[in-house]
């Protein structure tokens, strides 16, 4: 398993961004399909975001497209997830995940798809 380390989150005003980030302890992402889920309070955790190994194929959940952009840096050691237009349904822990290999597109929205999470970053979004 890798560990996943998040950071990014805070407290933010309705309409406005956050970058979260998510890096591996001591080795690179470059062979792992990523992916950002959140868990509101009292909810079950849900997807938000994914991206493939390679970068070129992103998905995400239908209340955050146009809005959230997931991304890979150059190096591909860290995964990003750009939230802009935030609304206070965003609010939750976002949690980071990854598996060696690829995730098929129909499986990245699952849980199971995934053998490594991160700790979680907390985002707050006030109205």
């Amino acid at each position: 398993q890798v560990q996943l380390v998040e950071s990014g989150g805070g407290l933010v005003q309705a309409g406005g961004s956050l970058r979260l980030s998510c890096a591996a302890s001591g080795r690179a992402l470059s062979n792992y399909a990523m992916a950002w889920f959140r868990q509101a309070p009292g909810k079950e955790r849900e997807f938000v975001a994914g991206v493939n190994r390679y970068g070129g194929d992103k998905s995400y959940i239908e209340s955050v497209k146009g809005r959230f952009t997931i991304s890979r840096d150059i190096g591909l050691s860290t995964v990003f997830l750009q939230m802009n237009s935030l609304k206070p349904e965003d609010t939750g822990v976002y949690y980071c995940a990854c598996r060696i290999g690829d995730v098929y597109r129909l499986e990245r929205s699952y849980e199971r798809s995934y053998d490594s999470w991160g700790q979680g970053t907390q985002v707050t979004v006030s109205s």
